[in-house]
């Protein structure tokens, strides 16, 4: 076999590889992204347990850059503290390295079950959550199976005559080894993929365990700085999460790598294959930045928060003053520009429902004036926002427009207007009950709240369809939002079903919160209802429902 042909199959399998870490990660998000981030944003409120958090999450989305990010937008939202999300992702981070070690037990057998099993599911379930599980097996099979074949095509790797050469130059070069794989693992965007492709090349006898060992080092340098490159357009307070990662990593890296340029030490202890050892050398790494990293967190976290404090640029203009901009005058005499600059500004009117339905639930767990008062200041930007877009509809010139740009003016206006709506119901509605559990000391029964929970996180992922469909008038989007209206229906129903079963019982807590508890079902239906409302006219203009039918679901 020639060397291209080899590296032509090397690269497909790495790429294979890549392609299925990608796949089970988005499938994981899509189908259970919102209830993770739930159960993350509770448990991330005590410090112990942010850890553990994070490692636990880092699993299940097979990506330590991914929980950093989602963290960071916690941390920016001040749900939580930078320095227990600093905590959470160096728990993610060994989480991630467990990842590794699992993925390296011959999981053969299950490639054929896991792709079968999901193909299966995938093909014949109609629900979306249920088609994003088939393709989480999918993609484990895919996954296990790129290992296999990245192992078969560094075969003949064997007998090659420029590899021992370019190994051992490296081998005697550790620094450059190190910088190449944090390189690398930059380019692969997954640390746990170029892992996993060191030890497959460890496995095979392509690599001394002594260099791979730095590689690994290398890949948890290029891991942390894929997470703060890609949150370099984040808000200061984001930002200092994956920053002060990729400091305490950075540190770490170096020093690891010193410690072993300098002392050598036997790595015999750490398992009895080379490849053994890359992963065990990769999760002892992770195990000691946790322990260590642990004490300096706050400390890293205040000095990474001063540097960007420092060099962040004095803001000239308010954020609402930007957004205003949107709305150009100049523009009113061209429809198409008009009606580019009012779907921009209402995306920032969909940003700031998307923070007050987040914010309302966090509220009604632990009541904070202050940030009841600073909801409330959100749903007067609403208000405020909506006048502007109405006032600029009202002015774009109608010569020359269209009628697909007429349409176009109605359903962005009748969009603007629910989205009022819902503000109006956070605000009016959900806030007065919060007030109100607040004053009365009222607490709900865990079944209870959890059942809230579920709810809300239901409602939150439809509301993020409907922003998605009034921007892009997307029709699958759209159909999806109306079925997931109906499913939502269900849930509902389930929900006031086992709360009159808590009352029969005689359950003090449901019994006090009962009022409470069901206004809050009422807004959340109500809620999602003016949300699955935007989808309406896009179906209505593609002909896939009824327009009878629509109205009487309303």
């Amino acid at each position: 076999m020639t060397g291209s042909l080899v590296l032509v199959q090397l690269a497909g399998a790495v790429a294979l590889l890549l392609w299925a870490t990608h796949m089970v990660r988005t499938s994981v998000e899509d189908a259970y992204g919102d209830v993770l981030r739930l159960q993350l944003r509770h448990t991330l409120k005590n410090p112990v347990l942010a850890v553990g958090a994070g490692g636990a999450l880092a699993i299940a989305f097979q990506s330590a850059t991914a929980v950093s990010l989602l963290v960071a937008s916690f941390a920016g939202s001040g749900i939580v503290s930078g320095t227990t999300g600093l905590m959470a992702v160096l728990g993610a981070d060994l989480g991630s390295a467990f990842v590794v070690k699992l993925l390296s037990f011959d999981l053969s057998l299950l490639v054929p079950v896991a792709i079968f099993a999901g193909a299966v599911i995938f093909l014949s379930a109609e629900r979306r959550v249920w088609q994003n599980f088939g393709s989480i097996l999918v993609g484990i099979g895919l996954l296990i199976l790129s290992l296999r074949l990245i192992g078969e095509a560094s075969e003949p790797l064997r007998e090659s005559r420029i590899l021992p050469v370019v190994v051992n130059y490296l081998s005697g070069d550790p620094v450059t080894a190190f910088l190449l794989a944090a390189v690398a693992t930059w380019l692969f965007h997954s640390s746990v993929a170029f892992i996993l492709l060191t030890a497959a090349l460890a496995a095979r006898g392509l690599m001394p365990a002594e260099l791979g060992v730095v590689m690994v080092l290398g890949a948890n340098l290029g891991g942390g700085l894929v997470a703060a490159v890609l949150s370099r357009t984040m808000a200061p307070a984001s930002r200092a999460v994956p920053l002060g990662n990729l400091a305490i990593r950075g540190v770490g890296a170096v020093l690891a790598l010193a410690a072993l340029m300098l002392a050598r030490p036997p790595l015999d202890g750490l398992g009895a294959t080379a490849a053994l050892q890359v992963v065990h050398a990769h999760i002892l790494f992770n195990a000691a930045l946790v322990i260590l990293g642990l004490p300096v967190a706050g400390l890293v976290n205040r000095a990474v928060e001063r540097m960007l404090a420092y060099a962040a640029p004095k803001p000239r203009v308010t954020l609402e003053d930007r957004e205003a901009s949107a709305l150009d005058p100049d523009a009113l005499g061209s429809p198409s520009r008009a009606l580019a600059n009012v779907s921009r500004a209402v995306v920032g009117v969909c940003d700031t429902i998307e923070v007050m339905l987040k914010s309302i639930m966090e509220l009604y767990e632990e009541p904070d004036p202050a940030r009841m008062e600073a909801l409330a200041a959100l749903d007067d930007r609403v208000d405020r926002k909506h006048a502007a877009i109405k006032l600029y509809l009202a002015k774009i010139s109608t010569k020359g427009m269209s009628d697909d740009e007429a349409r176009r003016t109605q359903e962005l206006l009748e969009g603007c207007v629910k989205l009022e709506q819902v503000g109006d119901i956070i605000v009016r509605n959900m806030l007065v009950h919060v007030r109100k559990k607040l004053d009365r000391h009222l607490t709900f029964t865990p079944e209870g709240w959890r059942e809230l929970s579920d709810l809300h996180a239901m409602v939150l992922a439809n509301a993020r369809l409907a922003f998605n469909v009034l921007v892009s008038r997307d029709p699958e989007t759209a159909f999806q939002l109306v079925q997931e209206k109906d499913r939502l229906r269900e849930l509902e129903r389930q929900t006031s079903q086992r709360h009159f079963e808590r009352l029969r019982e005689g359950t003090a807590k449901s019994i006090e919160t009962s009022s409470l508890h069901l206004d809050t079902i009422r807004d959340l239906k109500q809620i999602n209802s003016l949300l699955a409302s935007i989808a309406y006219p896009v179906l209505e203009e593609h002909g896939l429902i009824g327009t009878t039918r629509l109205r009487a679901a309303e």
